[in-house]
């Protein structure tokens, strides 16, 4: 089966709310029994970023996020699906179940 990424995006630092979370939780469990679970997470607001340059000599570090935007990743699940239609079902479920838009994007291949 291919992995795919579905990247959580949102246009505040807003978490989500109780009856977010529980939508969310009810998706993840049904991924998990379907088998398509991989691996999810939330991440912090975009203000704890550090972007690491290490491309030549001593590294650099600088405080913040890559990009200035108005919307930024706040979490993400990887999942497992048999083709892009199946992906793209789930996508728009855990876009339903976060109330958020998804981007979907499949793991390249070996």
């Amino acid at each position: 089966m291919a992995q795919y990424l579905m990247s959580v995006l949102h246009d505040s630092d807003s978490l989500a709310t109780a009856e977010e979370m529980a939508a969310i939780d009810a998706f993840n469990e049904r991924l998990q029994a379907d088998g398509h679970w991989v691996f999810a997470g939330g991440l912090a607001a975009p203000g704890s970023a550090t972007v690491v340059d290490g491309r030549g000599g001593e590294p650099v570090f600088t405080d913040g996020p890559y990009l200035e935007s108005k919307e930024h990743i706040v979490g993400f699940w990887i999942i497992e699906a048999p083709h892009l239609d199946v992906a793209l079902r789930l996508a728009a479920q855990g876009s339903s179940s976060c109330n958020r838009r998804v981007e979907l994007r499949p793991f390249l291949g070996e």
